[in-house]
């Protein structure tokens, strides 16, 4: 049982003949003041609340404490500011602001039934643990993992997600496909080493349109990068066009992509694409007349040269038709740097030069949605061992990020942080030193006063005021 005694002060010297005199007696204070911006994003879109409406709960009512949506809430707002582990909840369940966020009536859990869990009303590490392990197939019959998620419900949550961000059906669309390496530091099931990556690693496939994430899908790394592409497009096409029939879909992607089977599975469906293509001997043949172009132009300005190329291309075994490819002639100080596009896009469409600078090269911006995904929001930490619980927790990962995103499109427009990333976004908007005070009617917080992100925060607090709630 905890005493009341005089707190331990702490002396350092300060300027002039003051002394600076610390002690841990400041109430309830938190260092999550922005974290209401989130709590008030998540009202307006309903994500974390459809989100958890994806698990089935089959523990007995009369010993729940924490619903599933309450442990959603807790788990994915606590990785939106900066917390990776299930262990950091140990401390972060002592939260008030971060229960008020979570939505907990009783935010200081002094009326939790069990003395020992009170003072802390979030769910500690254990509790959230029932996420990351339940199996639909045995959830009921289990006497531990009760909680069980459905997957197809999973993959649908996320192109909902983006379909409901819009207003108005787009026009056009662009599907961003790339995989990238998880690196591993254990024995984690499906573990294989990677030649490329040269390293033990995942291999996840990410598929994006601009900013929004329609598909995080954990796979071993002992396959082509594009297996499974043709599965989700099905997936993810016949899902966007439920909604939207008319919209144009243009996928894109790396060479890693540039597959019979996916070029094939578009044109029967209607669906454009652009990738990358690996140069092999007979595709440099076919550019070689431009490339001496391009040298000689080099060598007349001393600077370095591009030049594109319209060549129809077949492969002699792996491709069923004869299909539109653009080469890149370059010429730079290193010397020749032929690079291949293939495409659906017809050249009266567009051209040469725009289909591969403005349209296939856009594509790098997925680079940094993925950055932000594995640096800021902790998409690597799959260090469980079963490829089930490490799923679960590229998921969780994503669902964060969509809740940054939310908060970025929704409040930020108009802001010095509209296209910040979301570690940005955490540092500059989400982490305010706050003091909580609960009384019977109201949580009241007060905010650090000198906070440089004061009306950056008005103005988010603004605009989401004015969201109607969906």
């Amino acid at each position: 049982m905890k005493t009341d005694c005089t707190p331990q002060r702490f002396l350092f010297q300060g300027p002039g003949r003051r002394e600076v005199v610390a002690s841990f007696d400041g109430g309830r204070i938190s260092t999550e003041g922005g974290a209401l911006l989130l709590r008030e994003t998540d009202r307006r879109t309903g994500m974390l609340e459809r989100f958890a409406a994806c698990f089935e709960d089959h523990r007995l009512p009369e010993w729940v404490d924490h619903t599933v949506e309450d442990l959603v809430r807790q788990r994915v707002i606590a990785l939106a500011l900066g917390y990776e582990d299930l262990n950091d909840h140990e401390e972060l369940r002592r939260d008030a602001l971060l229960a008020t966020c979570c939505g907990k009536s009783d935010p200081t859990g002094e009326s939790r039934r069990r003395e020992r869990d009170r003072g802390s009303a979030l769910a500690g590490k254990s509790t959230l643990n029932r996420l990351e392990w339940g199996l639909a197939e045995r959830a009921a019959e289990d006497r531990y993992h009760r909680v069980a998620v459905d997957a197809e419900a999973v993959d649908s949550f996320f192109v909902d997600v983006f379909l409901d961000s819009y207003e108005e059906p787009p026009e056009e669309i662009v599907l961003d496909f790339d995989a990238t390496d998880d690196p591993l530091h254990g024995h984690q099931e499906g573990r294989f080493f990677h030649g490329y990556y040269d390293h033990y690693c995942y291999l996840p496939l990410y598929v994006f349109c601009g900013k929004h994430l329609l598909c995080a899908r954990l796979r071993r790394s002992n396959i082509d990068a594009s297996e499974g592409t043709v599965e989700e497009l099905e997936r993810i096409v016949g899902q966007i066009r439920e909604r939207w029939s008319e919209v144009r879909i243009v996928v894109r992607g790396d060479s890693a992509f540039a597959r019979e089977e996916i070029f094939a599975w578009c044109e029967a469906n209607g669906v454009h694409y652009v990738t990358g293509m690996a140069r092999n001997a007979r595709l440099e043949k076919l550019l070689e007349p431009t490339l001496e172009r391009a040298e000689e132009e080099c060598a007349e300005t001393g600077k370095p040269s591009r030049l594109y190329e319209e060549l129809r291309y077949r492969t002699l075994e792996t491709w069923s038709r004869e299909r539109r490819v653009v080469g890149k002639a370059e010429i730079t100080e290193r010397g020749p740097n032929p690079r291949f596009v293939v495409t659906s896009l017809p050249s009266e469409e567009i051209d040469a030069k725009t289909l591969y600078e403005e349209l296939y090269c856009a594509r790098g911006d997925m680079e940094n949605r993925i950055k932000e995904q594995q640096l800021d929001l902790f998409a690597t930490r799959t260090s469980g061992r079963l490829m089930r619980v490490n799923q679960m927790r590229l998921w969780m990962s994503g669902v964060a990020y969509c809740l940054i995103e939310a908060l970025r499109r929704l409040a930020l427009q108009g802001t010095k942080l509209a296209n910040a990333y979301c570690g940005t976004i955490r540092l500059r908007l989400l982490k305010i030193g706050a003091r909580v005070r609960v009384t019977v009617r109201k949580v009241w917080v007060s905010l650090a006063s000198s906070h440089p992100a004061e009306p950056v925060f008005a103005h988010a607090y603004e605009r989401l005021r004015s969201t109607a709630a969906t």
